[in-house]
């Protein structure tokens, strides 16, 4: 008489999961420490002339911006175009660093659209 099989999940399986579940638990605490990281981070953006500077934490909030006497010189709509510029550079490397930080953290798991 042939051997019951049940669901087909035998041992190889549970094990499989197991390791799966104790990674997501790991990439968990890994996201609530990369959380805190992120809302300490400044991160600049800059105009190309250097004149607007933006600061941005790692989770992209706005914190601050630095214009200088010789962009306001320059008139209203310079320093529209530098601020946006740099809001620009600066949520351009926010990206980037988030993007960076959240491959070395599920590094290793294989999920789907990450």
């Amino acid at each position: 008489m042939a051997e019951k099989q049940g669901f087909g999940f035998g041992l190889n399986k549970i094990k499989e999961l197991q390791a799966a579940f104790q990674k997501a638990q790991q990439i968990q605490a890994g996201a609530q420490e990369l959380q805190k990281e992120l809302e300490q981070m400044r991160i600049v953006g800059e105009s190309s002339d250097g004149l607007v500077k933006v600061y941005m934490s790692g989770n992209q909030e706005p914190v601050g911006v630095e214009i200088s006497p010789d962009a306001v010189a320059q008139g209203t709509e310079a320093i529209q175009a530098s601020v946006t510029e740099a809001m620009k550079a600066a949520y351009s490397k926010s990206t980037e660093m988030m993007r960076s930080k959240m491959e070395d953290l599920t590094s290793g798991l294989e999920l789907p659209g990450l």
